[in-house]
């Protein structure tokens, strides 16, 4: 089922399109997507919560996924270790679902990178850190 559309005098039933498509250039997804790069990993995370709010799927899971990735990292920032851990997980098992590419983002070295953090996080005393994991974004000027 649509929603009614007015179009002059008569009234139609317009199809309900899939779900929004995501724009890294516009709006909270780049205002979020600037405060990531700049490790204002919080900030982050409240743009891109309030673009998740509005979304469907198979996007609203995606974002929630890079969304866990920035709170874990803000926690990492906090020193609270256990709790980055946990939600890099949690993003992982989201972004499993997803093909190399989605919605412009390079996901697969998305993954890789998690995983890297992860398996540092994981490994008692390591004193080696890896890069944050990076947003690759495919033909975008940000």
């Amino acid at each position: 089922m649509g929603r009614p559309v007015e179009a002059g005098m008569l009234t139609y039933i317009a199809p309900v399109t899939h779900a929004m498509k995501l724009d890294w250039n516009l709006g909270a997804l780049a205002d979020g997507l600037r405060c990531y790069r700049s490790q204002e990993f919080f900030l982050a995370h409240e743009h891109w919560e309030s673009v998740w709010l509005k979304c469907q799927e198979p996007e609203k899971s995606f974002l929630q996924a890079l969304i866990q990735m920035a709170a874990a990292f803000h926690h990492l920032q906090r020193n609270n270790s256990q709790g980055a851990a946990s939600l890099l997980k949690a993003a992982l098992r989201k972004l499993e679902h997803y093909p190399a590419l989605f919605e412009s983002v390079q996901v697969t070295s998305l993954r890789e990178d998690v995983e890297a953090w992860l398996a540092v996080l994981e490994a008692p005393d390591s004193a080696i850190h890896p890069p944050f994991p990076q947003i690759r974004l495919t033909s975008l000027s940000i």
